[in-house]
């Protein structure tokens, strides 16, 4: 049989939600001329959805860091910024299942952008590959910074006399970094198992918290919760950028949905589910988000305690103003860390298999290294364990200096929302060309082209704001350095192409994205 004819047969079954050998096989050599260093389609329906459910955790994220927007926004910024967030990261979602549906695989951002550019098809590729695996590896060194921060926080609220230290910090992360990465090795195999009771424990805490906070609580008023824009307190003063900047809390819990793109390549019926999966999971997270940031809104009690408190983790204070207990207390933070730590569990997995796809393609420096697949665990091993020593090494900023890790935490959303903006203002200029490709089974038709724009206008309004200072006086030590730090890896990224980028890199195409739609 023609080797074209037979692609043809099998992306039509993928498209149909077919998952056979033969498709495995022959996407393998359609996507890397060779039938070596593979993954395997082993994920269901159930699980990839749960997987993105899980993975993001925003309400756990956002209530565990809405410290931020007290300084900035207040109320205003948690009630209606988790609405923006919602509709503006949701649409994101969108624009980004259409282009999955078209060409569902780990390197995702990078292909698309490849794929879709009007010229320099290896340049846009190398260029969007370093900063979406730059931003997925800060966003895994984040996560065991949020629940670093839950544990001295919790220890401060349990033992007055404690004093923290940074490299207590550091340690922490350690724990919370290693303990994933070892599991990883055989993650593979629990996967449906660990997702459906991370789905059910996310839902189920989500309830007993929602729960205990109105039945305990001294309520605010509609008017605090609804009609309250905090400016001025931080230093900014204007109303506008007050809210903009206090948004940040909210927008990051729910930026990474992509995180299931990158687990394309083991998904049964890739083509129908990664899509679906990507909006559900958004969707939800956004509705649970917000319904948490109201009820914290209307639960807050004493506002001068909860903003001053000394465990610096707001949402300690609020329980214990609800509960009045320090048992509880802990059982309701311990279930939010429980769930972010779950998170990390499948961020790792995530992440590991992007940096694999970059590597395989020859976008990182020994590349042969690191697109290596286990033969017996079936996991990108050499990848996984290069972004556990990496997020390991970021975490040894934190002795140095709080501020830049905070800022280097910064880093994820402002690169990942890059690197949503890049394939869909392509996707865009092709439609506006009137050159639209072939889409999948998931398709947006006429409403295609003002989601898509919408997006776009949703990720620049963000990137205005967040390299904003949260604090003014600006000054070495609360300066935002997000920006430079993302301004330092285009420089890498730049640096790379000039070097031996350009004939190192494979740039990586999809028959199914560059045919012309009839």
């Amino acid at each position: 049989m023609n080797e074209s004819k037979t692609i043809d047969k099998v992306m039509e079954e993928d498209r149909k939600g077919g998952h056979s050998e033969e498709v495995q096989a022959v996407e393998r050599i359609s996507e890397n001329g060779t039938n070596q260093n593979f993954l395997e389609r082993y994920i269901n329906p159930q699980a990839i959805v749960n997987f993105g459910f899980t993975l993001q955790a925003a309400w756990e994220a956002a209530g565990t860091s809405f410290q931020f927007s007290l300084l900035n926004g207040g109320p205003a910024s948690l009630v209606y910024g988790s609405v923006v967030a919602g509709i503006g990261s949701t649409a994101i979602a969108i624009s980004l299942a259409e282009m999955a549906s078209i060409d569902p695989v780990v390197g995702a951002q990078y292909r698309w952008s490849a794929a879709f550019a009007p010229s320099n098809p290896a340049f846009w590729g190398l260029f969007q590959g370093w900063i979406t695996v730059w931003a997925w590896i800060t966003v895994t060194a984040a996560s065991p910074a949020y629940l670093s921060n839950i544990v001295t926080g919790l220890a401060i609220f349990n033992y007055s006399d404690y004093v923290p230290q940074r490299w207590h910090g550091t340690l922490i992360m350690w724990g919370f970094v290693v303990i994933p990465v070892v599991w990883n090795f055989w993650f593979r195999s629990k996967l449906n198992t660990i997702e459906m009771i991370g789905g059910i424990c996310h839902v189920v805490f989500f309830i007993v918290s929602i729960v205990t906070l109105v039945a305990l609580a001294e309520k605010s008023s509609a008017g605090f919760v609804f009609h309250n824009l905090w400016h001025g307190i931080s230093g900014w003063n204007n109303p506008g950028v007050a809210f903009s900047i206090g948004l940040i809390t909210v927008t990051f819990p729910i930026t990474s949905f992509d995180g299931i793109l990158h687990m394309s390549d083991e998904v049964k019926g890739a083509r129908t589910q990664v899509p679906r999966s990507m909006i559900a999971a958004v969707s939800m997270n956004s509705i649970m988000q917000f319904a948490f940031m109201v009820t914290v809104m209307f639960c807050i009690g004493d506002v001068d305690q909860v903003i001053n408190t000394p465990t610096l983790l707001p949402i300690i204070e609020v329980y214990y103003q609800a509960t009045n207990s320090k048992s509880a207390t802990n059982l309701l933070v311990v279930m939010m860390a429980l769930i972010l730590f779950l998170s990390l569990f499948n961020i790792f997995a995530s992440v590991s298999r992007l940096t694999w796809a970059f590597a395989r393609d020859n976008g990182l420096p020994f590349s042969k290294t690191f697109s290596y697949i286990h033969p017996t665990l079936k996991i990108p091993i050499n990848a996984l364990l290069l972004v556990g020593t990496i997020c390991c090494l970021l975490a040894l900023i934190n002795i140095a200096s709080t501020t830049a890790f905070n800022a280097l935490i910064s880093l994820p959303t402002i690169a990942l929302y890059i690197s949503y903006f890049i394939p869909t203002f392509f996707l865009v200029i092709r439609k506006l060309q009137n050159r639209h490709p072939q889409y999948g089974p998931f398709k947006l038709g006429r409403y295609g082209l003002p989601v898509n724009l919408f997006s776009l206008v949703y990720i620049i309004y963000i990137l205005t704001f967040l390299p904003f200072p949260t604090i003014l006086p600006a000054t070495a030590t609360n300066m935002n350095y997000a920006g430079l730090l993302v301004g330092a890896i285009i420089l890498i990224a730049l640096g790379d192409w000039v070097i031996s980028g350009r004939k190192r890199f494979d740039v990586p195409t999809s028959r199914a994205a560059n045919m012309e739609g009839e």
